[in-house]
């Protein structure tokens, strides 16, 4: 039973440093990007992400309340 957590334990430690290697190894590495925001072509086409197409639809107003008032009397 140890010997499989052992080794169980051994193998994820080394896929963690093999998906790191970028950030482990070297100066100024990161992770990539891969929001959908983060994506040139698709900015490029206008595709954006939902949550922030939505959030920015929430920030505008479309109509004021005056105008909402004088178009239910």
């Amino acid at each position: 039973m140890l010997e499989t957590v052992l080794i169980t334990l051994l193998i994820v430690a080394i896929c963690i440093l093999l998906l790191g290697v970028k950030v482990f190894f070297v100066k100024g590495g990161k992770f990539p990007n891969t929001h959908v925001s983060g994506n040139a072509a698709l900015r490029r086409k206008g595709i954006g992400c939902v949550q922030s197409q939505d959030r920015e639809a929430q920030r505008k107003q479309r109509f004021s309340i005056e105008e909402l008032e004088k178009s239910v009397e």
